[in-house]
């Protein structure tokens, strides 16, 4: 990929996210800004995804010359797998907890004496957390 390509496709992803934020701050103090800034981030991120595949799965596959190098892609996808894992069961837990927080909060406010039932539900929701990383470090050991 030559330096012009990379640069127009840095241009482009900055674009995407630089001209959503420029409509949510310029526009109108409505709640439509929001899903008009959404909208706009997720078609300009979309086009620049689309072009990016575009131009990087192009041309001519060559097969892996060495041992090593298919070690290097193995490797790295599981880095990734493990990446995935945190990433995502930690995205899973904040929603969980912060439905959870909020009901054991009102609830607490309202009576005192459910403290320690309301807080199993909150490590509860803590423990998706924990099951990704211990799954992130059992790939991350299998490397």
């Amino acid at each position: 990929m030559t330096l012009l390509t990379k640069i127009t496709l840095a241009i482009a992803l900055l674009l995407s996210i630089a001209i959503p934020f420029g409509a949510f701050a310029a526009g109108e103090k409505s709640r439509g800004r929001y899903k008009k800034a959404l909208g706009i981030n997720v078609l300009l991120f979309a086009g620049t995804l689309l072009v990016t595949s575009g131009i990087l799965f192009t041309g001519n596959v060559s097969a892996a010359e060495t041992v090593e190098a298919a070690a290097g892609n193995a490797a790295g996808w599981g880095y990734l797998a493990a990446a995935l894992a945190t990433g995502m069961s930690c995205i899973g837990g904040g929603i969980a907890v912060s439905a959870a927080a909020s009901a054991a909060l009102g609830a607490i406010s309202e009576d005192g004496s459910i403290l320690g039932k309301s807080l199993i539900f909150v490590g509860l929701a803590e423990g998706v957390c924990l099951y990704g990383l211990i799954i992130s470090f059992m790939i991350l050991g299998k490397l």
